[in-house]
């Protein structure tokens, strides 16, 4: 597990009720499904497109919220012998009537939640993408992909 000083306390790694697991891993590389600000399992924290039900203040709650399910499942995904790595990349999905021009600064709520939790290691190069809807009516999902080391492989690389 990760040793980063938690902004807050994560939530529990929320699961789905549709047929995709939450994430897949290839070697050292961990993908996250899209993930959203839930309240418990089939229950989101907003629902609705930002600029129209959902107004900015709770977009960036529901960025926020989404990259803390995305670090809890990734905490759960990472063996007690392992640490991660870096984040590599995040993808904002953001729900947006045809007047919200405040994408980056949503995503921007979401990315500074990785990088309070990780520090550098969660600096990520990242896409945000403004759509007409998203499923179950989600303001804001975002894709991670991680990359995950071994502790003894990332203690051996620190400077003495």
């Amino acid at each position: 597990m990760s040793n980063a000083v938690l902004p807050r306390t994560l939530p529990e790694a929320f699961g789905t009720v549709f047929e995709y697991r939450p994430t897949a891993r290839s070697g050292r590389l961990l993908f996250l499904a899209a993930q959203a600000a839930k309240t418990n399992p089939v229950t989101m924290l907003a629902t609705g497109r930002c600029g129209a039900e959902v107004d900015f203040e709770t977009a960036k709650r529901c960025a926020e919220g989404a990259a803390d399910q995305a670090m809890a499942w990734i905490e759960d995904s990472i063996s007690e012998d392992e640490v991660l790595s870096n984040i590599l990349r995040v993808t904002y999905f953001l729900a947006v009537d045809d007047e919200f021009r405040q994408l980056s600064d949503v995503a921007d709520a979401g990315s500074r939640r990785f990088i309070a939790f990780y520090g550098d290691k969660g600096r990520h190069c990242r896409s945000v993408v403004g759509v007409s809807r998203l499923p179950r009516n989600t303001p804001v999902a975002l894709e991670v992909t991680v990359e995950i080391a071994s502790a003894d492989e990332h203690h051996a690389s620190l400077p003495d």
